[in-house]
């Protein structure tokens, strides 16, 4: 609205400017120098006039653009922003392709599609199904969990959440190994606080090996899995490997909860090692 005004006062300056003009042309031998100055102002005007006309037609345009991105939004997730998350699986099917079919193992944390909530930017997107290819490290997405119902593979963007059934997220981070090397991969929330624990699922290939005489047997290709936990300190921008050695785990304890967790330890027997102890420990260490 302000802007269709700033253009009606200039079409009036205009109008005005333009009935001098005639003015002067009648006199133009007493009056040729203001002509001229007429004139510019005049070019002046038909410049300004264009540029806030298209000003006019590009800010109707952003503000219609928005509504619908709202109203998208509003109903569950834009077109744009779901197509954006779910692209092909080619980089896992490449992966795989020079691999045997007959494989003990699977490459799949779970062979079962599940239900979760996609997530962009905090925003829900879209209920949906998945499972997680720890071979291929990649999350393959259905959005009914039917046997043909195409398969997408989840982009790897760190502002992409997925939340699973139990209310737990996984998604793609950057963390250090216990080499101290920066990775990037998928990463499963397991206890949020202070400490806050995360899971990270890889499954090897090792390829058949031939009997090489009568008393070693042929060993078939196979999947191996392998679970690894990091932690990431309240306060402390950064995930790190967790070494699940006793000595080890209490260096990252502070020192005013250090003697207590260590009674707690030893009272009920904890086994670091064992994923359900190791979860009740990070629940004390955050109470």
């Amino acid at each position: 609205m302000q802007i269709i005004n700033s253009i009606f006062h200039i079409l009036l300056s205009y109008f005005n400017i333009y009935k001098n003009y005639k003015e002067v042309n009648a006199e133009k031998t007493l009056f040729s120098i203001k002509k001229s100055s007429l004139v510019k102002k005049i070019n002046q005007m038909r410049i300004l006039i264009a540029i806030l006309t298209f000003c006019l037609v590009y800010n109707v345009g952003a503000q219609t653009a928005g509504q619908l991105a709202n109203n998208q939004m509003s109903a569950g997730g834009s077109n744009d922003i779901v197509s954006y998350l779910l692209g092909d699986i080619a980089s896992s099917k490449k992966k795989r392709q020079n691999i045997e079919a007959d494989i003990q193992g699977s490459a799949y944390t779970s062979d079962e599609f599940l239900p979760g909530k996609l997530f962009f930017k905090d925003e829900f997107q879209s209920n949906v199904f998945y499972r997680y290819n720890a071979y291929g490290e990649e999350i393959e997405i259905k959005n009914v969990n039917t046997p043909d119902a195409p398969v997408y593979g989840l982009q790897r963007d760190k502002n992409i959440g997925l939340v699973a059934s139990n209310g737990k997220s996984m998604g793609f981070k950057t963390f250090i190994d216990k080499k101290g090397l920066t990775q990037n991969g998928y990463l499963a929330e397991m206890v949020t606080g202070k400490y806050t624990l995360y899971k990270r699922s890889d499954v090897k290939y090792t390829q058949p090996q031939k009997a090489q005489n009568s008393f070693i047997a042929a060993t078939p290709a196979r999947f191996s899995k392998f679970t690894e936990y990091y932690l990431e300190l309240q306060g402390r921008d950064r995930i790190d490997e967790l070494e699940l050695k006793k000595n080890k785990f209490l260096k990252l304890v502070s020192d005013s909860e250090k003697e207590a967790f260590k009674g707690y330890l030893k009272e009920n027997g904890i086994n670091l090692k064992n994923e359900s102890d190791l979860l009740k420990a990070l629940t004390y260490l955050n109470k």
